[in-house]
């Protein structure tokens, strides 16, 4: 199965027409493209990306699957504030590590990203944080592995994969967080408990729900979905800023906000210290319905 590596992406492809597509600027997977499951069906989009998106490396891409790392949203701690909002990762360009898996189950490449002269001015510690992509024909896999390679200090960081998916907003749900305590966003991060089994983003929804149970559905109106299955991250935000806050949002184009749902599992309430030498894997698979 080919691995196409061009000047700016990286593009896994199977026989099956299923794809997906990553930038070596952020490590930023743009496109995913694969069937629904158990059934003859067309391969289709599953991501979304704004069509106002600068795709040339000048700033973060506004859609697919962003990476967030080593923080979470704007910098809140004095140490923190010579990041931009949601830290270095997507803001950098990431190095073609090598492919680690090409057989009929499917195609994986690992990406790497470490200290730069850039990156240390705002960020001074010693790390290696590596992100596998796994396409199969029903799935996608996004991994990220870091390590703190300094034998002396230890770090503490957030990490997030901000995942935009490709839907009508109008009628799309999420499940897997009932009984969960969030900080709604939308309401000066009052702490509020999730009663209902279905979360929609009708109105203006931007909820940070902790200690999340790892296993989410993206259920669309018409039939079908997305399975999440995360492993590593504790919480996971549901996000749509509708077309009031949406509007505010530069690169966003007209109406996008009712084109995607937001579900993204990360560390992204407490920051998780690393000792020297130790590691932390975040993992999360998306499986079509």
């Amino acid at each position: 199965m080919p691995v196409n590596k061009g000047e700016q992406t990286v593009v896994l492809s199977l026989p099956n027409g299923s794809s997906t597509e990553i930038y070596y600027y952020g490590a930023t997977v743009v496109s995913w493209r694969a069937p629904a499951a158990g059934v003859q069906a067309p391969v289709t989009e599953r991501l979304f990306v704004s069509s106002k998106s600068a795709l040339d490396g000048s700033k973060p891409i506004r859609g697919g699957i962003p990476i967030a790392f080593p923080i979470f949203g704007p910098p809140q701690r004095e140490q923190d504030k010579a990041m931009s909002q949601h830290g270095i990762a997507r803001s950098s360009v990431w190095k073609f590590d090598h492919t680690v898996m090409d057989n009929e189950a499917g195609v994986s490449v690992k990406f790497v990203l470490e200290p730069t002269p850039e990156i240390t001015k705002v960020w001074p510690h010693a790390f290696k944080l590596g992100y596998v992509v796994t396409l199969s024909v029903h799935e996608l896999s996004t991994n990220l592995h870091l390590e703190n390679t300094s034998s002396e200090e230890s770090f503490d960081f957030q990490a997030l994969l901000h995942t935009y998916f490709l839907c009508d907003a109008s009628n799309v749900t999420v499940t897997g967080v009932k009984g969960l305590t969030y900080l709604d966003k939308t309401n000066n991060y009052a702490e509020t408990k999730q009663e209902g089994d279905e979360v929609s983003v009708r109105t203006y929804t931007d909820a940070v729900y902790r200690d999340a149970p790892g296993l989410y559905e993206v259920k669309y109106g018409d039939g079908g979905g997305i399975k999440i299955n995360t492993h590593g991250f504790k919480d996971v935000v549901i996000w749509n800023p509708q077309a009031d806050a949406g509007r505010a949002i530069g690169d966003m184009e007209e109406g996008g906000w009712d084109k995607y749902v937001c579900v993204e599992p990360g560390w992204a309430v407490d920051f998780n210290e690393l000792p020297p030498g130790g590691k932390w894997n975040g993992l999360q698979t998306l499986s079509t319905l």
